[in-house]
């Protein structure tokens, strides 16, 4: 969703999207749209570095019995 929302503001074309992200249109709008197959976690958290984000991934122990995954959006 947040790519989707970076490509919209930018009012770029699916095509100029692709192009920046280094992947063919066919596969950035099935991605757009929640099909996610033969697309890798690693390719989405490029492309959202390729659009100018900053990602952090922290992993350690959690007070609690179980962990947690959180992802959170900023800005």
């Amino acid at each position: 969703m947040k790519i989707k929302e970076i490509i919209k503001s930018r009012r770029w074309t699916q095509q100029e999207a692709a192009d920046v992200l280094g992947m063919t249109q066919p596969n950035l709008s099935r991605m757009l749209r929640g099909q996610f197959r033969g697309i890798s976690e690693t390719k989405m958290l490029e492309c959202l570095v390729l659009l100018g984000r900053n990602i952090k991934i922290v992993v350690g122990p959690d007070q609690q019995s179980a962990g947690r995954l959180e992802v959170v959006f900023v800005g």
